[in-house]
C-alpha cells in the first residue's frame, strides 16, 4: 500500500502518509533509503505529512533519504520546469490532461488560465499548439517567480504571460476576451466559475476540475454535470458538456474530476 502512495518529480520521491492509518516514521524511512538504492535517478526522498493546503496550495514534508533538498528539474511533454516541492502544487497524475489540453487548442486562440502554478498547462499549450496568447496567472508568489524562470527555460516569452494576482481580479480585468478558460483548482471551481464566464468570448470553452463525493465515478460525472450546468443556468449562459472524465480517485468514494464545457453567451446578456 505505501509503494503505490510514491510520486516522482523530476529525481525527487514523495511518499504520501495515507490518512487515518499510523505508520511509524522509521517505515517510511526505510522505504525511502530502499528508492535510493534501488533507483539511482532518485536523488531525494520526502514524506508529504498533510494534504495540500492554503491559497498557495503547499504540503509540509518530512525528510527520509538522500539529498536534502526540495528544488528540481521536472520534465513533461518535451518542455522543463524548475520546481520547488515545499513551495509550489505539482501533479504528475495530471499529465494526460497536459497534453490532452494543449492538443484541443485552436491555432490563435487567447487563453486564460485561472489557476497556473509553475505554468505547466500553459507552456506545454504554447509548446504543442499555436495561441496567440496564454495568460497564466497564480497567486503565489513563488510559483509565479518560477513560472517565469519557466516561461524563459522553454522560449515561450511573448506568448505565455505570467501574472501574480487573484484570478477574478485577472478575469473581471479582461471581460469577453478570452476563447478558452481552464480552472485547474479544485478547491476554487465553482467559486470562481462565474468569473470565468465572465472573461470568456460570446463562445468558447471552460475546462473544470472539481473533486466530487460519490460511490463511484459514473455517479461522480453525473453529479459533476448536473452541478455546472445547472450554474451555468443561473448565469443566463447555455451550455453543454463535450467531454467529462474521471482524473483519478484522490480517496475512498472522492473523485477528481474534468468538465470540458462549451459555453454560449446569449447577446445582450451580462454574464
Amino acid at each position: 500500500m505505501l509503494w503505490k502512495r510514491v510520486e516522482v518529480i523530476g529525481d525527487i520521491a514523495v511518499l504520501r502518509k495515507p490518512i487515518g492509518v499510523d505508520v511509524d516514521l522509521e517505515v517510511f524511512r526505510l522505504i525511502g533509503a530502499e528508492l535510493t538504492r534501488r533507483y539511482p535517478n532518485i536523488r531525494s526522498v520526502w514524506l508529504a505529512v498533510t494534504p495540500v493546503s492554503g491559497s498557495y496550495r503547499t504540503r509540509e514534508y518530512v525528510h527520509l533519504a538522500g539529498e536534502r533538498r526540495t528544488e528540481t528539474l521536472y520534465r513533461e511533454h518535451g518542455c522543463v520546469f524548475k520546481v520547488d516541492i515545499a513551495k509550489v502544487y505539482i501533479s504528475p497524475a495530471l499529465n494526460y490532461e497536459h497534453i490532452r489540453i494543449a492538443r484541443g487548442v485552436r491555432e490563435g486562440e487567447e487563453v486564460l488560465n485561472m489557476f497556473a502554478g509553475v505554468g505547466l498547462f500553459s507552456i506545454i499549450i504554447a509548446k504543442h499548439a499555436k495561441p496567440k496568447l496564454v495568460v497564466s496567472v497564480d497567486i503565489n508568489p513563488n510559483a509565479y517567480e518560477l513560472m517565469v524562470e519557466n516561461v524563459r527555460l522553454n522560449k515561450v516569452e511573448g506568448v505565455v504571460v505570467p501574472v501574480l494576482g487573484d484570478a477574478k481580479d485577472v478575469a473581471r480585468a479582461h471581460p469577453g476576451r478570452f476563447d478558452r478558460v481552464l480552472m485547474p483548482l479544485p478547491e476554487l471551481a465553482y467559486e470562481y466559475f462565474e468569473h470565468a464566464v465572465y472573461a470568456l468570448k460570446s463562445s468558447g470553452f471552460i475546462h473544470v476540475y472539481d473533486f466530487v463525493s460519490a460511490e463511484e465515478e459514473g455517479e461522480a460525472l453525473r453529479e459533476a454535470q448536473s452541478k455546472y450546468l445547472k450554474r451555468c443556468e443561473e448565469l443566463g449562459v447555455r451550455a453543454s458538456v463535450s467531454l467529462s472524465r474521471v482524473v483519478r480517485s484522490v480517496g475512498p468514494r472522492y473523485y477528481q474530476v474534468v468538465l470540458d464545457l462549451y459555453v454560449e453567451k446569449p447577446s445582450r446578456t451580462s454574464s
